[in-house]
């Protein structure tokens, strides 16, 4: 059943932009819907394979926050791709917030985050890293206002989150599932 897009209209433009798009059936019957844009984000996963741990940073989240979930959120260091390409915005987000530095990104997808009402993909990555490559403290930039928290995290430990259910953000639920599919050994059952 094959859609047509007709309009498209910007009702709201800030952070974010949310517009209203009429859309027309194969009948030609018209009905509505938001789309919400902000653009393209990248994730990534830093993992070090000889000490078995994931490095993830916790941040609060007003939108988790008001739909009742945690009060900060345990993520992958991610962020917004401008005017550069996605390994690079994941490399940059992965220093910023959480002090490390990666070199060889390995990709994993690039998945609409939520698709029914945002037009953002998700450019997903696995990185290696050891204790050497953590250089900075991260944290996030201050002008951003994150209050990011650092952790490593034992990948068994990571996994009994999943099992859980106690990893509620998707692109790292994503990401560790791609990890333990991948790298199935650093798990230990």
């Amino acid at each position: 059943m094959p859609v047509e897009l007709r309009k498209v209209e910007t009702v709201y433009q800030g952070y974010l932009t949310v517009m209203k798009a009429t859309l027309a059936d194969d009948e030609g019957a018209t009905f509505e819907r938001e789309i919400e844009h902000h653009g393209r984000a990248a994730a990534v996963l830093p993992y070090d394979p000889e000490r078995k741990l994931a490095l993830l940073v916790s941040v609060p989240r007003p939108p988790v926050i008001w739909a009742g979930g945690p009060p900060e959120l345990a993520e992958a260091p991610a962020g917004m791709v401008a005017d550069e390409d996605p390994e690079d915005t994941a490399r940059r987000e992965a220093l910023e917030e959480a002090g490390v530095r990666l070199e060889r990104l390995e990709h994993i997808g690039s998945p609409f985050s939520s698709a029914g009402v945002s037009s953002e993909r998700v450019d997903l990555f696995l990185a290696e890293y050891r204790k050497r490559d953590r250089v900075e403290e991260g944290g996030g930039l201050e002008e951003e206002h994150e209050n990011i928290s650092v952790m490593e995290v034992p990948l068994d430990q990571l996994w009994g989150w999943v099992i859980g259910r106690r990893l509620e953000d998707m692109k790292t639920l994503t990401l560790v599932y791609a990890l333990r599919v991948r790298r199935p050994e650093l798990f230990g059952s």
